[in-house]
C-alpha cells in the first residue's frame, strides 16, 4: 500500500468531509477596475499590474491604484495578458 491509498484510507475512516475545507469566494481585496466586481486576492488568481499597463488598458480614471500597483482579479489580467500578448517589450 503506498503512502496516498494509505491517506485515503486514515481519510475516510476519520469521517471528515472535504466539504469543510472547501474553497471559498470571500476574498479581502476587490478588483481595481471599476466595472468589475471580482476579488483580487492572490489566492483566488488575483495579479498586479503597474500603473502604466492599466492606463494603456483601461484608460485613466476607470481603475483604482495604491502605490504605482494596480490589484485586478484573474479574468482582468487574462483579459489584459490576451490583449498584450504580441506587443514586443524587448
Amino acid at each position: 500500500m503506498g503512502f496516498k491509498a494509505r491517506a485515503r484510507k486514515t481519510k475516510a475512516d476519520s469521517g471528515k468531509d472535504d466539504k469543510s475545507k472547501a474553497k471559498k469566494n470571500d476574498g479581502e481585496t476587490l478588483c481595481a477596475v471599476k466595472s468589475c466586481e471580482k476579488w483580487a486576492d492572490k489566492k483566488l488568481g488575483g495579479r498586479s499590474l503597474s500603473f502604466d499597463d492599466a492606463t494603456e488598458m483601461w484608460g485613466s480614471g476607470n481603475f483604482g491604484s495604491t502605490k504605482g500597483r494596480v490589484r485586478v482579479c484573474k479574468s482582468c489580467y487574462r483579459s489584459w495578458k490576451k490583449e498584450n500578448k504580441n506587443d514586443d517589450m524587448y
